[in-house]
């Protein structure tokens, strides 16, 4: 039997055209889930001065709040409670979802799940967020950094304890929650990924480069750590005609562009900025490896994306990024922040034959389907039904 369609409203502190994982996955989860008949309705800051609004994109219903522009961060937007909680509850009253999928503890996510436990919605919360993260944007000494995360950790399981359901996209992230004093059980539930995207087409023949290509996607910032890979790059013997491509558009370009100088490599890396979906897939074809560097990535949905183009890749040992990689089968993982260390296993990879690169690339795309963005559909789907298990530990 059939069930009947639901209608969810999604709340994202992030959500395009923002550019970074967050807001993809915000994104995708709405796409997805209007492709399975579903009625999607999305609450999230509006990217502009102005009033609140509301408009419908490709079948989605948009719910755009009054937001205010930090002076530290290039495009996060504000909402104030006092300016927009009155609307965020209008709009449940009459949208009246079957249920809430929020993305983050901080204010959207913060007024929608005060609103949903007085009216008894349904409530799922991911959370896609290290407190960390935020450090390159307060402008604050260390000290009060570190209080600033300690009590973000607690905030974080004050509003998401109130949902049904409590996930995020790794079980390494879920660790990292409970090592913080998280109490309640938080599921692991992959971003997903639709990896035939990413496959070259029927009769394609991906244009390859006359000298290795390391490629980088992703948004230009301080947690990145692009840093490293550029005088990583630039320590591999120049005979060897490796080049860096950096795909994506951020805060820190220009320092990177200086790094890049400094080290003696600016013709050796290309910053492509901005790039559409079709390009990114071509530019993940025509790679040799995928590099990750970042230390703060709960899944890395970039990394995903590579993998599922069959690339091999060598990523930062740290938080979610390990389990993306079988040492030497895929990839290798390197020490975070060690350009030496980095700089050696891409020297690795680019220095195994084609056919060897090309098995690693199998590898990496057999670990990905383990990542398929249906299975994470079906299992927000049970849980926005509220038949999903419930985990230990809950309620």
């Amino acid at each position: 039997m059939q069930k009947k369609p639901l209608r969810i409203l999604i709340g994202a502190d992030t959500y395009p055209p923002d550019i970074n994982g967050a807001a993809q996955f915000g994104h995708r989860l709405a796409v997805g889930m209007r492709d399975r008949g579903h009625e999607v309705h999305v609450v999230a800051a509006r990217t502009g001065s102005g009033p609140s609004y509301e408009v419908e994109i490709d079948g989605i219903r948009e719910h755009r709040l009054r937001s205010h522009h930090p002076p530290t961060h290039p495009y996060f937007r504000l909402c104030f409670p006092w300016e927009v909680q009155r609307r965020v509850d209008a709009i449940l009253d009459r949208v009246k979802p079957d249920a809430v999928h929020i993305q983050c503890h901080y204010i959207v996510g913060r007024m929608l799940a005060r609103s949903c436990r007085r009216r008894g919605i349904r409530l799922v919360a991911t959370n896609h967020f290290m407190p960390e993260n935020l450090d390159p944007f307060l402008p604050f000494p260390e000290w009060f950094l570190r209080g600033f995360a300690k009590l973000s950790w607690k905030d974080m399981e004050r509003i998401l304890g109130r949902a049904q359901y409590i996930t995020t996209p790794t079980p390494i992230g879920a660790r990292a929650m409970h090592e913080h004093g998280f109490g309640r059980h938080v599921e692991p539930v992959s971003n997903g990924i639709d990896s035939a995207a990413y496959e070259p087409r029927p009769g394609e023949r991906p244009e390859r480069a006359d000298h290795p290509v390391v490629l980088f996607t992703g948004r230009l910032a301080v947690e990145k750590n692009i840093d490293v890979l550029i005088r990583a790059v630039a320590r591999l013997p120049e005979s060897h005609g490796v080049r860096l491509r950096v795909a994506g558009s951020g805060e820190i370009e220009p320092a990177l562009r200086s790094a890049a100088r400094e080290a003696g490599v600016e013709d050796r890396v290309h910053f492509l900025g901005y790039v559409s979906d079709e390009q990114l897939r071509r530019e993940y074809l025509a790679a040799d490896v995928f590099c990750q560097p970042g230390t703060a990535e709960l899944q890395s949905l970039v990394t995903l994306e590579a993998m599922s183009a069959s690339k091999p890749v060598v990523l930062a040992d740290a938080l979610a990024l390990p389990h993306l990689v079988h040492e030497g089968v895929n990839g290798h993982l390197f020490r975070p922040g060690d350009d030496a260390d980095l700089a050696e296993k891409l020297a690795s990879v680019l220095g195994r034959s084609c056919e060897e690169r090309r098995r690693m690339g199998r590898a990496s795309r057999e670990i990905v389907s383990h990542h398929s963005a249906a299975k994470t559909w079906d299992t927000f789907e049970a849980m926005y039904r509220g038949e999903y298990p419930v985990g230990p530990g809950r309620a």
